[in-house]
């Protein structure tokens, strides 16, 4: 089957495909096969025409704490060490597995309703088979592109240690066993002693799996360099105020960085590190939903305002532009996941992951400046139409989904949370 979307702009986020204006995109089935201003499409081809629109890959957040959403905005005032003992050493221990279910599925749903189409959730829940599989079954209905990253929880960290589970092998096995499935797997590495910090990265060698972890300074990668314990292509969290060298180790191990600036800011972790993109891949990233909004709109905004705030009278850097904020909003994104030839850009023979914003109401148009209206002027009121392999999941502004049942679940949980658990 094949879709025709024509809009007045199209940001390929490939220089060689380019920009549009106007632009169409022939999708066949999953696929992106055609991209340009005039496409002569196959007879019966189903034409989507959003004249005002703006065409661009969907967004893909790299760290994300998708079990949260449940406890959504709880927490605006919370430091690191407040969300540390709250969110993550009290709150979470109350939920079961149908609690953490809801939480991941409403965190995806909010992704598709901003123009999100990939997230790499960061698990950090892992306390039972029973736990995991809620999780995993809440991101193989969700439609979204996930990376599963198996973390275990904070409780059985500080109980245990860091050393990752046996149960690590059998969702490989049994529940995901694809590498190029819409749901993948990854490794959440914390830390621990030298041995401990091998043997997870020997687990993540053997099973074929990348690897996220926070990275602070007085977190060394040099160290996890030095005792061969460094997983190619890992995912660095935050990374604020860690120095040239180190970034210069993760840039040469084929990771890169995931800036959550919006959270960095408001929780006191340090000044995001955008300046890190001179030296290392940079992505962007929501982080907890107990603190921000789950959409990549905030998320750029910020990434914005920092860098150029950082910037201002440093006449040796490059500033930094809405279209660098735009890349690091879709492909930087998916490279950092391993995903770089599946999403992240419009270019013929990958994914027919995408998103349509319409710019026709007063709050954004004129349009001058394509990518200074996706970055600084629009939200998610925006969103039009948002496509994972070529499955419409949003159109005309409207999910494809009934939500009512899994918002009376939700509120449910929350119901039973507040009466089991008191306000410190």
């Amino acid at each position: 089957m094949f879709t025709l979307l024509r809009a007045a702009h199209l940001l390929s986020m490939d220089p060689d495909v380019g920009d549009h204006s106007p632009g169409e995109i022939l999708l066949e089935d999953d696929r992106i096969a055609a991209v340009g201003t005039t496409l002569t499409p196959p007879p019966d081809t189903q034409v989507i025409d959003i004249p005002d629109g703006i065409l661009l890959p969907g967004f893909v957040d790299t760290h994300r704490h998708m079990w949260e959403a449940l406890l959504r905005g709880i927490a605006p005032g919370h430091t690191l060490d407040d969300y540390m003992s709250d969110v993550l050493g009290r709150l979470a221990p109350a939920l079961g597995p149908h609690d953490l279910h809801l939480g991941t599925l409403l965190s995806a749903r909010a992704a598709l309703a901003s123009g999100i189409t990939t997230v790499q959730d960061v698990s950090n829940v892992q306390e039972s088979p029973e736990i995991t599989d809620a999780v995993i079954a809440a991101h193989l209905d969700s439609g979204l592109r996930t990376v599963f990253a198996y973390g275990r929880s904070f409780p059985a960290l500080m109980r245990d240690g860091f050393a990752l589970p046996a149960d690590v092998r059998r969702v490989r096995a049994d529940l995901l066993p694809a590498s190029n499935g819409l749901v993948t797997m990854a490794l959440v590495t914390e830390g621990g002693d030298d041995d401990v910090e091998r043997r997870n990265a020997a687990l993540a060698r053997d099973l074929g799996l990348r690897a996220a972890r926070h990275l602070s300074v007085g977190k060394s990668v040099a160290r996890l360099r030095d005792i061969g314990a460094l997983v190619p292509g890992t995912t660095f969290i935050h990374a604020n105020g860690v120095d040239e060298g180190e970034l210069a180790i993760i840039a040469d191990s084929g990771g890169g960085v995931s800036v959550s600036p919006a959270v960095e800011l408001i929780m006191g972790h340090g000044y995001p590190m955008l300046s890190a993109r001179r030296h290392v891949p940079v992505s962007l990233s929501t982080d907890v939903e107990v603190t921000v909004p789950a959409d990549m709109f905030t998320q750029m905004r910020a990434a914005y305002q920092a860098g150029r705030h950082a910037e201002h009278g440093v006449h040796d850097r490059p500033g930094l532009s809405v279209r660098d904020v735009l890349h690091m909003a879709t492909l930087a994104g998916a490279r950092a996941l391993g995903l770089g030839d599946r999403t992240g850009s419009l270019t013929p023979g990958k994914r027919a992951d995408l998103l349509a914003l319409r710019a026709s109401r007063p709050d954004v148009a004129p349009v001058l400046d394509p990518y200074s209206t996706v970055v600084l002027q629009m939200d998610r009121a925006h969103v039009d139409t948002v496509l994972v392999d070529g499955r419409p999941l949003l159109q005309n502004g409207r999910p494809a989904t009934d939500d009512t049942a899994l918002l009376a679940e939700a509120a449910k949980a929350v119901t039973r949370l507040k009466s089991q658990t008191p306000a410190p």
